[in-house]
């Protein structure tokens, strides 16, 4: 593989990504690929001030929009300062999020419409989009109930079960809306779901 591969993960919360993101981690180490792993919002340094923002139980007071620009700001800083150069150098970036959760969590949770997030994020990331975008999916109550299990929650997660019903609506709707979104059934064991993505993984590269 001569170019760098962007690697994303999506789902509702509650949906194993990070789970998934570490065993596909250690099986691409393994075969001698050298990874980046980054998180959104977040990834840098002025990212990771961004997040503290947006996720800060503290800023009830902020806006829908106010909240999207924050998103897409923190993810043109990680883009730039992180993603791109390593493409550019050949390496496996593996995200946590991407712009899909923009869309559904500001364009359809927070009502402001998916058109208007997606060409927000189309400048932010000068275009740039994943090779493969795993998504994983989980009844709605699933994902409430592993959740519930979490210590303490961020701003975002404190927004209530009518904004995260239209967040899952909001994913369900992604499944097969672009040629690089693949639907991965999350409500199975660990290893079959690690098997079916090392699978496409093993195509793709």
């Amino acid at each position: 593989m001569n170019k760098g591969l962007l690697i994303t993960f999506e789902g509702p919360d509650g949906s194993g990504k990070s789970t998934q993101i570490e065993l596909l981690k250690d099986y691409l180490e393994k075969k001698g690929f050298e990874i980046i792993f980054t998180r959104e919002p977040g990834g840098t340094k002025i990212s990771e001030k961004i997040r503290n923002i947006v996720l800060d139980n503290e800023n009830k007071e902020m806006s829908s929009m106010c909240e999207a620009l924050l998103y897409a700001a923190s993810r043109a800083q990680l883009v730039s300062e992180v993603i791109k150069p390593a493409l550019n150098e050949g390496k496996v970036v593996i995200c946590d999020r991407f712009v899909e959760s923009s869309i559904v969590y500001q364009g359809i949770g927070r009502n402001l419409g998916e058109d208007r997030v997606r060409s927000i994020n189309l400048a932010a990331t000068d275009g740039l989009r994943p090779d493969i975008t795993f998504l994983l999916t989980i009844p709605f109550e699933e994902g409430l109930r592993r959740k519930s299990k979490q210590r303490s929650l961020d701003r975002l997660e404190n927004s209530g079960d009518e904004f995260h019903k239209r967040v899952y609506d909001g994913y369900m709707n992604l499944v097969d809306s672009a040629e690089y979104i693949t639907s991965v059934d999350a409500n199975r064991p660990m290893e079959d779901i690690h098997n079916d993505i090392i699978s496409m993984i093993e195509n793709l590269i």
